[in-house]
C-alpha cells in the first residue's frame, strides 16, 4: 500500500482548514498557496471530499471550504479512505475454499491482515485536531526567546 499524492495533499489541505478556518470558509487559493499545491489539483480533491460530506463549500467572492464536522470528529482514516479507497496492504482478498490451506493463506492471515489492521487502527486513532495540536507544538518548541 502506498498513499498517493491525492491522499497526502488532501490530508494536508484538511489539516490546513482545521488550523486556519475558525469556522470561516477558506478559499482554495489560500490553501494552495500555504501548502504549495496546485489549486486545480485541490479542486479535484475537494470535489471528492465535498461529495463524501467531509467539507462544505460556498461559491462566490466570500466562498471557499470549511470542515463539515469538528476537527476532533474527522480522522486521518476518514480522509484517506475517501481519497484512496480501503487501506489494505495486500490486494489478495480471496479466501481459499479448500479444506487444505495454502502457504499464501497462512501469510495473508498471519501477516498481511494483521498489518492492515494495525494501519487502520493508527489512522483511525488520529484526528485532524490531533494533527493541528501536534503542528502547533512543533512550531512552538523551537522558538528561541532572546531577551537582552
Amino acid at each position: 500500500m502506498k498513499i498517493s499524492t491525492k491522499g497526502r495533499y488532501g490530508l494536508r489541505a484538511m489539516v490546513d482548514i482545521a488550523l486556519n478556518s475558525n469556522g470561516d470558509y477558506i478559499p482554495l487559493k489560500q490553501i494552495a498557496e500555504r501548502q504549495n499545491i496546485s489549486e486545480n489539483y485541490l479542486e479535484q480533491v475537494f470535489s471528492t471530499l465535498r461529495k463524501a460530506g467531509l467539507v462544505k463549500s460556498v461559491r462566490g467572492s466570500q466562498g471557499g471550504y470549511c470542515l463539515s464536522k469538528k476537527p476532533s470528529a474527522i480522522t486521518v482514516g476518514d480522509v484517506l479512505r475517501i481519497l484512496e479507497g480501503e487501506l489494505n496492504i495486500s490486494n489478495d482478498d480471496k479466501e481459499n475454499s479448500n479444506l487444505q490451506k495454502t502457504i499464501e493463506d497462512c501469510i495473508r492471515v498471519t501477516v498481511w491482515d494483521e498489518v492492515t489492521k494495525a494501519i487502520n487502527n493508527v489512522v483511525d486513532s488520529i484526528t485532524l485536531e490531533d494533527l493541528v495540536n501536534q503542528y502547533k507544538k512543533f512550531n512552538t518548541e523551537y522558538i528561541l526567546d532572546f531577551i537582552i
